[in-house]
């Protein structure tokens, strides 16, 4: 129960301490204000109950013409509170969400915590994506909802039991049991004594909700994962003639998620086999528990009525718990989800890496680096490695060896290893083999991660003839998934990203490697022309003899000198 009330209070801090969090508070108060006003309209109709069957009952015509006219403004005044309290409680639930979502994709993004937690050994969080869109939604939706039913039905409590205290007055004589004794305001004892019975039974029969729910959000995510995964690659399944093989695999992940739904529904019956019956009889219960009164004079029939209303009021506000089992159970699990989420993300960042980096030097300078895979298998030892401003090195080595990890390594996020990295603090850029493109348009992809506007739809351009790419200039505003690039394309169009940024130190990971020997010679000639004074450290089969003069480091002769060593 203290890690639920954590997990919650985290996730509300988050709420009410962004910018605007104090007029949230505001907003919240007038929408608390206005839910209570629901409490006095029900008071007003317990009231209204009694004047109208009294009115009935003596066939007082004016009266009762009177009574559907108060009957009238109550529904009306109380229709035009709850519509407002909605319009504002759908406002600030808007604005919370934004402020968890903010959050949440502040320590997703913050120092590659997104990359750690994608390749962590172990606790691996899954769907981080569904995590931030929908669990942060979720999350505020029923918290507001539910906190706000709770406040009205706490406040409404002590109205109704003090209405039913004053009505209830008459005790109940158990002499016709033969039971000499007589149980004063009855009807308050009888509403607290059905709903407490009531919760325990409740609680027992839906206790396995919440593992179930957890569940069902994950095996959904799961399965919207593996269709959306395969709408990435629909040129690749393609030629693979993969088909078939999705089709297992979207069978498999539904045959999952039916499974856990089934056993979800299972529970869901057996938990509505008693809350079913209870929510449909709750209104009639109190006309039965109300009848003893009745019979024995105490009350006539308009006060029958104003008694079993009153009791029915005091019956619904305890069974919140009732009413609210399933959709309580939903929430705990989506705030447990949520929660985890952000502090896995917070740990990540903050887990220090045995691999130091630091910017002391004016080149690169790796120093003592052993890398290794995040299940400590060995990968690559460097002892000592530097490379000088405007000097193009090549770096050899068969596949596997860890050339890439270095690359990572050298970039700051990969932490599995020993030894440093220093490396100048600005200027950067690393090119792997498959560029990422964007969402958004051709010259934005060219821009990023930077905006096209601060680079400028005609020098995009000039740098997009300049690489080879002269015949998608008509595609410059299009988005880039519908421009159908391949993969040469690709890799020209990272060149002219290298260009418009300019860097000083370049780090490219096999990234002409689509495009024929020919075409690469004369694109890096080019950017070698235009980048004269910058450092190329170059991964690649082949020697990048059209970037000049260059150092070749053996990645395999220094595996077996330090082997040797």
């Amino acid at each position: 129960m203290l890690k639920l009330a954590g997990q919650f209070l985290r996730l509300i801090a988050i709420c009410v301490r962004h910018p605007g969090g104090k007029a949230d508070l505001a907003l919240l108060g007038i929408v608390v204000a206005l839910t209570l006003g629901s409490v006095y309209a029900s008071v007003r109709l317990i009231e209204w109950t009694g004047a109208f069957y009294s009115a009935i009952e003596k066939i007082d015509g004016s009266a009762i013409l009177t009574q559907i006219g108060v009957f009238a403004v109550i529904v009306g005044l109380n229709s035009a509170r709850h519509l407002l309290a909605e319009y504002l409680r759908k406002i600030l639930e808007i604005r919370w969400r934004q402020a968890l979502t903010e959050k949440a994709i502040t320590l997703w993004t913050k120092d590659n915590a997104y990359w750690h937690m994608a390749n962590a050994a172990g606790d691996r969080i899954d769907n981080p994506d569904q995590r931030i869109a929908e669990d942060c939604r979720l999350f505020v939706r029923g918290m507001l909802s539910e906190a706000l039913d709770l406040i009205s039905r706490v406040v409404g409590l002590f109205s109704f039991v003090a209405v039913l205290w004053a009505l209830a007055s008459f005790p109940l004589s158990l002499a016709p049991l033969g039971i000499d004794i007589e149980i004063p305001h009855y009807m308050v004892w009888a509403a607290f004594l059905y709903v407490a019975i009531s919760s325990v039974v409740t609680h027992l029969l839906g206790r396995p909700l919440k593992p179930l729910f957890a569940q069902q959000q994950h095996r959904e995510a799961d399965f919207r994962y593996a269709m959306a995964r395969w709408r990435s690659n629909f040129d690749e399944v393609a030629l693979a003639g993969g088909e078939a093989a999705e089709v297992r695999v979207f069978r498999q992940r539904f045959g999952d998620l039916a499974q856990n739904w089934r056993r979800l529904i299972r529970r869901e019956l057996v938990l509505g086999s008693f809350t079913y019956p209870f929510n449909h009889s709750v209104l009639r219960t109190p006309l039965f528990v109300a009848l003893p009164g009745y019979i024995a004079g105490h009350v006539a029939f308009g006060g029958l009525m104003q008694l079993s209303n009153a009791f029915s009021q005091v019956v619904t506000t305890l069974s919140w718990f009732i009413f609210s089992y399933r959709d309580l159970a939903d929430l705990v699990a989506t705030a447990a989800r949520l929660d985890d989420f952000m502090e896995n993300a917070r740990r990540r960042a903050e887990t220090p890496s045995a691999i130091v980096q630091s910017d002391r030097a004016k080149g690169l300078q790796l120093t003592g680096l052993s890398l290794r895979t995040p299940d400590h298998r060995h990968l690559l030892d460097i002892p000592e490695f530097s490379v000088r401003p405007g000097e193009c090195v090549w770096l050899k080595g068969a596949s596997g060896i860890g050339k890439s990890t270095l690359m990572k390594a050298i970039a700051g996020y990969w932490p599995h290893g020993e030894g440093e990295v220093d490396r100048a603090r600005e200027g950067w850029m690393f090119l792997p083999q498959a560029s990422y493109l964007p969402l958004g348009s051709l010259e934005e992809a060219v821009a990023y991660p930077a905006r096209a506007d601060d680079i400028g739809s005609a020098s995009i351009k000039a740098l997009l003839m300049e690489v080879g790419l002269a015949h998608r200039l008509d595609d410059c505003g299009n988005p880039v998934a519908e421009a159908g690039l391949s993969g040469g394309e690709r890799q020209r169009l990272a060149f002219a990203r290298l260009l418009a940024h300019a860097p000083r130190w370049v780090m490219l990971d096999e990234a002409a490697s689509a495009l024929d020997a020919s075409a690469e010679t004369h694109l890096l000639q080019g950017i070698r022309d235009r980048l004269p004074d910058t450092a190329f450290i170059v991964i690649a089969h082949r020697p990048p003899q059209a970037l000049g003069d260059f150092r070749t480091i053996d990645l395999d002769q220094a595996r077996r000198d330090v082997a040797a060593a």
